[in-house]
């Protein structure tokens, strides 16, 4: 298992913001603390399957004192973040939508399998089986 290093940013009238030196791009926010490293923790293993799945390398930690080295860092919040079981393999499957469902999910993302990754880890998370 290994971690990777989030920042954590409050502003006036704001929820929590929190991103990811070494994965531009992941971020993510939450109206509590506790909900926001919740999130992040979601939001980065969904953008390394995004990755994974584009076929792009999974970049290694930065280490923490290059990371706070950079000013804009020094405002933040550090927490860590682990990386649960990473790198996973994906698998290709076929499935069979209705036509308006497809159109429904390329309408809300421009990634299909991360979309229906996502829900499909919601779902289970809430143990909503049926």
């Amino acid at each position: 298992m290994c971690t990777a290093v989030a920042l954590l940013r409050k502003d006036e009238g704001s929820d929590y913001g929190v991103e990811f030196p070494d994965f531009p791009g992941c971020v993510t926010a939450g109206r509590s603390h506790d909900e926001a490293r919740e999130m992040a923790s979601e939001a980065l293993e969904l953008h390394i399957e995004g990755m994974q799945e584009d076929g792009k390398a999974i970049p290694k930690p930065s280490s923490l004192d290059d990371i706070m080295a950079d000013p804009e860092s020094a405002s933040a919040v550090v927490f860590l973040v682990e990386i649960a079981g990473h790198p996973v393999k994906s698998v290709r499957i076929n499935v069979m939508l209705p036509a308006d469902l497809i159109e429904a999910i390329d309408k809300a993302t421009s990634n299909r399998s991360r979309f229906l990754a996502e829900a499909a880890r919601q779902k289970l998370r809430r143990g909503s089986l049926v």
